[in-house]
């Protein structure tokens, strides 16, 4: 595994090198450290405090490469994960608020629409990884989703659980609730759901892990954290889909954003491989890339 850590220096509890030392030591991850200075002059310090990062990384079992950069961050980390081919990139996101659609920074949501590969966002003092939380659609594009979080789970000698959330239905209906929640009958049907789920389940198993299923009603976000609470989860796996244009971004959902909002334990966001329509694949979004970030709003 190839992982860029991207950090801007400082200390925080969300810190993303950190993290991807906890990845990279036990994936034995080829392992660059990447910070960008905003500002002239800011090269030095900043250099300064990610070689006492890489240190601490070293200590780990983590030899990384420091890369320091000058100019705007999503640009810049754009360019370093376009030249160069990473599995996974680690970034932090302190959290900035409590309310509205975005309570992180928005530019830890245009990082993740931007980069070609998977991204770690670090929330919260994470010690270890030892259970894995997939939300899963119960459809074939979350698979790749599916198979990162098996490749980090092998290394890390994690457990996997993959979640599943339908809506409330009525309660005449409470009889194909029960069947929805029996999970071994689920499995066994041949409905679209079950084979995707036994597909992904199977796949997870032949790595070695294992692996839980849950299926829930209600609210996909109430769902998700009440199975994060009971489930005592470390690191919690969502998707985004590509968008179609000929310049390639990537969609992510209000789920996925809800998630990354009110997460208290670091968010995977890993690639679907679906493209689907948007109409801000040539526009918006890219002319912001471009032309800046400054007063933009993520879409």
């Amino acid at each position: 595994m190839r992982l860029l850590i991207c950090s801007d220096g400082s200390d925080p509890a969300d810190h993303p090198t950190r993290l991807g030392g906890l990845i990279g030591s036990a994936c034995h991850s080829q392992t660059t450290l990447l910070g960008i200075a905003e500002k002239e002059g800011e090269e030095g310090p900043l250099r300064q405090a990610l070689e006492s990062e890489a240190e601490m990384l070293r200590q780990m079992n983590v030899s990384p490469e420091i890369v320091v950069r000058s100019g705007e961050p999503i640009r810049q980390i754009l360019a370093e994960t376009t030249a160069n081919e990473y599995d996974l990139a680690v970034i932090g996101a302190r959290r900035k608020g409590s309310g509205g659609r975005y309570w992180r920074p928005e530019k830890t949501y245009e990082v993740i629409k931007a980069v070609p590969p998977p991204v770690l966002v670090a929330i919260g003092a994470c010690r270890q990884v030892g259970r894995i939380l997939v939300c899963t659609g119960g459809k074939k594009f979350i698979d790749d989703a599916v198979q990162m979080a098996g490749d980090i789970a092998k290394c890390v000698g994690a457990t996997v659980t993959l979640l599943h959330v339908m809506a409330e239905p009525p309660a005449i209906y409470a009889d194909l609730v029960r069947l929805e929640e029996d999970v071994e009958r689920l499995l066994a049907s041949d409905s679209e759901l079950g084979r995707n789920l036994r597909g992904q389940k199977e796949s997870l198993e032949k790595m070695g892990l294992n692996v839980g299923l849950r299926i829930r009603h209600g609210l996909a976000l109430d769902q998700i954290f009440a199975q994060v609470r009971e489930g005592e989860h470390d690191l919690i796996v969502t998707g985004t889909s590509q968008a179609r244009g000929a310049l390639r971004h990537y969609i992510m959902g209000d789920l996925t954003r809800g998630i990354l909002n009110r997460a208290d334990c670091p968010v995977l966001v890993a690639r679907a491989g679906k493209i689907v329509d948007h109409e801000d694949a040539e526009g918006g979004f890219f002319h912001r890339l471009l032309h800046g970030f400054g007063a933009s709003k993520p879409a």
